[in-house]
Formats: C-alpha cells, structure tokens, sequence
C-alpha cells in the first residue's frame, strides 16, 4: 500500500512526531493490519505509526490535525497478557466498560499495550461525540485453546452521532 506523503508531511512539524522507520522493525501490527486494509481499501495511502512515549493528548494532537472527515483510523492493541482464562475476562471486560465510557485516564499498559493510543483515541471520541460500538470480544483462550495464559482481544468501531 502507498504510504501517505502528504499526511506524513502534515504532522511532521508537531514536536511529538519523529519520522523514523526503525520503531516499525519490531511492531507486528502492520502485518495484521495491512491485508485487511488492502482488501477494504485497495490503492488508498496509509500512514502507519507508532505511538511509542507520547501522551494520550500527543496522539489525539496528531489525530486531530489528519481528521479530514474522510480518514480512518485504525487503532491496534491487545488487551490483557498472560492471565488464567476468567481473570483475563474480568480484566478485559473492565477495560471494555472504560473505553465504552470513553474514560481514557483509567486506561494503563496493564490493561492494554497500546493504552496510550487508545487513551488519545477515546480523548478525541469525546470531543467530537464519537460512539463506540462494541464488534467482538474475546482472548486467545477464544481461538487457541490454551486458557491457562492468554491474551485479550476487542474491536469496536467508533461513529459519529447522527
């Protein structure tokens, strides 16, 4: 897919941004993401990032200033690591509750591993009345069997209120 120049020049002058492909290196979430995207929206420029140390307020700063009315956003994180199958339920569910509350201040790296760009997404969801709209929930103990030590899933998708 073609990597959004001009998106990329827009927010490069913000002091959060680093434009730098190493952080990519290590960060799985494009070879997930990507294939779907291509089938969804073929020859469409994307600008993948990665959210790093910046704040909740860095990324919604970034966000706002690409939110064309057109753009979408594409948020990836697991939810909880590595807990028994009922405690990472539990756990997930509570963080579900809070991105459903659009409460990103109670969101940590314990609960999620991306919690700083979904905190700067639910601070954005809020200044412009975005709803989220729950898509599927589950963990690994799901899909892969093994429930001693799993890891949480969620998707929602976020509209704007009619």
């Amino acid at each position: 897919m073609p990597v959004d120049v001009e998106a990329r020049k827009a927010i490069a002058r913000l002091p959060q941004v680093i434009i730098d492909d190493l952080p990519h290196a290590r960060e799985h979430a494009l070879e997930v993401e990507l294939p779907f995207l291509q089938v969804l929206f073929p020859g469409v420029p994307v600008l993948p990032l990665v959210v790093g140390e910046a704040t909740a307020e860095e990324v919604a700063q970034v966000m706002e200033l690409l939110d064309d009315g057109r753009t979408v956003f594409v948020i990836s994180s697991d939810l909880s690591h590595y807990e028994p199958y009922e405690e990472a339920r539990a756990h997930d569910a509570m963080t579900a509750r809070r991105i459903e509350a659009l409460d990103p201040a109670n969101i940590g790296p314990h609960d999620a591993c991306g919690a700083r760009p979904i905190s700067g997404l639910l601070l954005e969801a809020r200044r412009h009345g975005w709803t989220p709209h729950l898509l599927d929930f589950r963990n690994s103990g799901d899909t892969a069997g093994d429930r001693s030590r799993v890891v949480g899933y969620g998707a929602w998708a976020f509209t704007e209120a009619a």
